[in-house]
């Protein structure tokens, strides 16, 4: 059982127990069952029901219900894809990776939101200069969710316990050389996919934040400047690299 599920399971049932002594303990609120008075028997029951149903369903759900495994398909936001790491986060071999994708994922929402705030200082939204802009970084933003993407999906196919298997036959010498080699290379592409796709994440962040510095410094921009803008080749360039994710 992973220990993010016992101290989950651990903390409900101690907060049960914590909220019970402090219903029922005399020196404290003092509930009972056979109170003074109807209403006082009829809280005391209440508090009952309401701990044995927490209780229930609480660890039912923690130990025997089993959490829906995210598809690619089905990841329609930002907060679909946070999720849906955070379902492969039990994955030591990535938990470096997974934990820095998330905070990437974060981090370029920021630096879109920036941007966007900064060209309606700067231009009108029915302006031809702003909605350039708008779709260019529309073209970012598909770009960098689909790389997100292929990452689940690596993560997701990854077997980690048949890692650790073929790591361990290395070790035993159970098999020859050649097959344990061929074996670590498979799972080596995985490793190397996951963390090459969390370098070009943080290289579109990096030339989002080149964008923003470089349209703080313009009051205003003809169309033909914004396509000359060293940033918007660059950001073409990046956009043009999505085959490579598909």
């Amino acid at each position: 059982m992973e220990v993010d599920k016992i101290l989950k399971i651990a903390g409900l049932n101690i907060g049960i127990a914590v909220a019970d002594t402090i219903l029922f303990s005399p020196g404290l609120i003092g509930l009972q069952m056979g109170g003074t008075s109807a209403l006082a028997t009829a809280f005391g029951a209440t508090a009952i029901f309401i701990s044995v149903a927490v209780f229930g369903y609480g660890n039912y759900t923690l130990l025997v219900k089993q959490e829906k495994i995210m598809q690619t398909h089905d990841l329609k936001t930002a907060e679909d894809c946070v999720a849906a790491l955070k379902q492969n986060h039990d994955k030591k071999t990535f938990q470096q990776e997974i934990s820095t994708i998330l905070e990437q994922l974060e981090r370029f929402q920021n630096k879109l939101g920036k941007i966007k705030n900064m060209l309606l200082q700067k231009f009108n939204s029915t302006e031809m200069s702003y909605q350039k802009f708008e779709r260019a970084l529309l073209d970012v933003e598909n770009v960098f969710y689909i790389n997100i993407k292929s990452i689940i999906n690596k993560l997701s196919a990854f077997d980690e316990q048949e890692y650790k298997r073929i790591q361990k036959d290395e070790q035993r010498g159970k098999f020859s050389a050649d097959v344990i080699r061929t074996k670590l290379s498979i799972y080596n592409e995985y490793i190397s996919f996951v963390k090459n796709a969390s370098e070009d994440n943080e290289e579109i962040i990096l030339k989002l934040d080149q964008l923003l510095l470089e349209i703080s410094k313009f009051n205003s921009l003809e169309d033909g400047e914004i396509e000359n803008m060293s940033e918007m080749k660059e950001l073409d360039e990046l956009i043009s690299k999505t085959k490579l994710y598909k």
